[in-house]
């Protein structure tokens, strides 16, 4: 039986407007809400804390958590 990731977090590792996959997956959780977002879905994350946003607003509260604004 071949294993298709679903269902299961991935491992990520974020670079700068991309990210590379570590560990087969088909979603990550946001870092502030623990919202699941699916890989085609993801669109923001910070390449410092190497952790994944749902949206624009859960990136604004990281950056403002660790005091950047």
């Amino acid at each position: 039986m071949l294993m298709s990731g679903r269902q299961r977090e991935a491992k990520i590792h974020y670079l700068d407007g991309t990210f590379r996959l570590l560990a087969t997956g088909d979603h990550v959780r946001c870092a502030i809400t623990g919202a699941m977002i699916d890989l085609e879905e993801l669109r923001y994350w910070s390449v410092e804390r190497q952790e994944a946003y749902a949206d624009a607003a859960a990136s604004l509260e990281a950056e403002r958590r660790a005091g950047n604004i």
